[in-house]
Order: structure tokens, then sequence, then C-alpha cells
């Protein structure tokens, strides 16, 4: 037996994994910086090749392809109806969302859309705005602690724990839910559920005040991120940009209000945009705040289905979540695209069916991550190569819908 396990080879790495830039075409003051992959600063599983030139970088180019996901190629291979817990692990930190843009993309080749009990609805945008929540404290709580702010890290984990008790005690698990189901849901809202999410929307609203006076306002975290990773509009929308790296550029574009899916359009709220307060319209400072204020928009949503849910749709004995769910998924041949508003952005599935099978034919996904990753050379060059960890936490990144 030949006791040498693994025979090491210097060229391994680069024949793995090739950089763009060659140690001979540099500059003689230039160097490449291997940054990643790993989790933290990062924000996953993801490596930047950097050309710097002493603190100044030249060029950044992202390597992708860590994860393996392989989410398109299990779904073309699965039921309709088994596929949804893949999607959880797409965005992991807003699974709910994801769900229920996959669910409406199915109802809608079944054509069973906007025929389902309103209570159903109400759940969906409920249980999809408290994920909201918590994906975007995850987002403000390690942007913070990515440029050195630790304790408003603290705050935010410990609220978003909270969140994620509540849909726990909801679904059963406690980031992949596999509770909004093809027309319908796999179960009722818990006895007690709407009081107990109630009692914790004053907890959330001070957390977030606090959040604001003590980060937002703080010099250290504007000197960090305004004027730093500026994001023009027009390059914005030509990149393909959506949620808050779009909105945080000054564009108030939200499918919640553009498609008006589900009972969003029933619902009030607003849609905020960057604007410049401490620097220039699309800054890391601005993108960054449009989250803290989508986050007390989505309150507001989450005040309006609670008020729906204990007063025009409460509960009754005869309610059933999972009445219109069908045993046999098996739509006509057709092509459809449907989107839905993610906390990072635009998350879209095309789907086709061949009318035969219970399994799509093709199944794709528009991750908004992908787009989002593309824009890092543009806002890095010419940065310090500290503020790269200012624009990638900025940018909100999760690789599990980018490498999938």
């Amino acid at each position: 037996m030949n006791s040498i396990q693994y025979d090491f080879r210097p060229d391994n790495f680069q024949l793995s994994d090739p950089n763009q830039y060659d140690l001979a075409n540099l500059k003689a003051e230039e160097m490449i910086i291997s940054i990643g992959p790993q989790h933290p600063s990062t924000h996953g599983v993801l490596r930047l090749e950097v050309i710097s030139d002493g603190e100044l970088i030249v060029d950044v180019v992202p390597h992708l392809g860590y994860l393996h996901r392989c989410f398109e190629k299990h779904a073309q291979s699965l039921p309709y109806n088994q596929i949804i817990p893949y999607v959880d692990r797409l965005d992991y930190m807003a699974s709910m969302n994801s769900e229920h843009a996959y669910v409406m993309g199915i109802e809608k080749m079944l054509g069973i859309t906007g025929t389902l009990p309103k209570r159903i609805e109400y759940i969906r945008v409920l249980v999809a705005e408290l994920n909201r929540i918590a994906s975007h404290f995850v987002a403000v709580g390690t942007y913070g602690l990515d440029i050195g702010a630790y304790t408003p890290f603290l705050w935010l984990m410990r609220d978003r724990e909270h969140i994620q008790r509540l849909l726990e005690w909801l679904s059963g698990a406690r980031m992949l839910y596999n509770y909004v189901w093809v027309g319908g849901l796999f179960y009722d809202l818990p006895v007690g559920f709407e009081e107990r999410t109630a009692e914790l929307i004053p907890v959330l609203k001070n957390t977030i005040q606090e959040v604001q006076q003590i980060v937002e306002g703080n010099s250290i975290f504007i000197k960090r991120t305004a004027n730093v990773g500026v994001l023009p509009l027009n390059l914005a929308i030509n990149t393909g940009c959506t949620g808050p790296v779009l909105r945080g550029s000054g564009l108030a574009f939200d499918l919640r209000r553009v498609d008006g899916y589900s009972v969003y359009p029933e619902l009030e709220f607003d849609i905020p945009v960057g604007a410049g307060l401490h620097g220039q319209t699309g800054d890391c400072w601005d993108r960054n705040h449009v989250r803290v204020l989508e986050c007390i928009e989505s309150i507001r949503i989450i005040e309006q289905c609670l008020e729906a849910l204990t007063g025009v749709h409460k509960r009754t004995k005869e309610f059933n979540p999972q009445e219109f769910v069908p045993k046999k998924i098996r739509p006509a041949a057709q092509d459809i695209y449907v989107r839905a508003e993610n906390p990072k952005g635009e998350l879209g599935f095309f789907i086709r069916a061949d009318g035969k099978s219970d399994i799509p034919a093709r199944m794709k996904v528009r991750a908004c991550s992908f787009h989002h990753l593309s824009l890092i050379p543009d806002l890095a060059k010419g940065a310090y190569l500290a503020d790269l960890v200012a624009i990638i936490g900025s940018m909100d990144l999760v690789m599990g819908e980018v490498d999938r």
C-alpha cells in the first residue's frame, strides 16, 4: 500500500483556479493579493483576485465556484413540490421569500394565481416580511462588523434570533422552512403566533432606532462608507441591479409595487431610496441606509397583516391551508418566468414544462447576488484596499444563489 496519500504540487492551485493576471505581466510596483475564499468579509465562499499598487486597487477579478449547490440540475430531476427544500438553500438568509417566489411561479403555471383564500396570502406576506427583517439584520449587523463596529452586530443578532424562533415555531425548522407550499401552506399559524409577533414589534423598532443613532450617525462609520463605492444609477440599471443596491442609487423600483403580487397592493408602505445624506447618492452608506429603512417599512406591513389575520381573515375551524394543495402537479406545456422582491433584490425563476411530466424540463434561476457581484471591479478600481471590504459588505452577497 502506498503510504503517500497526497503528492504536493506547487502548481495545484494555479491549475484548479487560474488567475486572470500573471506575475510576469504586472508592473514592478503591482502585486496580486488573493482575498478568500473564506466566510468572513467575503460573505461566503468567494475568492477575489486583487491587483494592488501599494494600498490602491488597480483591478479586482471575482472567482466563483466553491459552493456548488447544483440547484438547477437537481430541480430538473425532482417533482415540482419536492423542489421547495432546495429553493430554501439558495438565499438561506431569506428562505421564506424564495419559497414565495418559486411557489407563485408554479401557481401561475397551474392557473390558480389569485384564487387562494386571503388568509393564505396574508400569512405568506407576514412570514416573508419577518424573514426580510431577519435578512437585513444580518446584512446591517455584519456590515458594521466588517468595518469595526461590534456591538450593533450583537444587538441585531439578538433580535434576529427572536424572529428565527417565531419562524421555527411556525414551520419546525430554524432557517430552511419548506413552509410555503404550492396552493397553500404547510400549516396554519400556531395559536398565539399573532400575539407573540405583535409583542416583538416594539423591540424591533427600538433596536432599529438604536442602530440609526449609534451606527449610521457615527463619524467613523460615515468616513468609512460615505463617498465610497459610489454606484451611478445608469451603471446600476445597465448591469441588472435590483433591490437595495439599485434603490440605494436613487431609483424607487420595488417588485412588490411594480408587479403588485399577492396582497401587497392592499398594503401601505413606502419605498426607501438613497439620497446622498452624508456623501454621494449610491455610495456604501446609502445602500446600508436603505436596508435599515426597509426594516421599518416591513414592520408597517407586518402590523397590517396582523390586523387582517386577527380581524377580517381571522382563523376559523373550517380553514385548511392545504385544501387547495394539488396532489399531483402536472402543468400544461409552457415557458414562464416569475419574479419577486427578495431582501437582496429580484429573485426570478424560468421554468419550462413539457406537459407530460411532474418534473420540470428546465429550471433557471435569476440570482440578484450574481449581478451585484459583477459590479465589484467597477466600484473598487482606484479605491483603497481597506475600502474593498466595505464595498463587498454593502452589496449583501450570498453565495448560495451565485454558485448554483
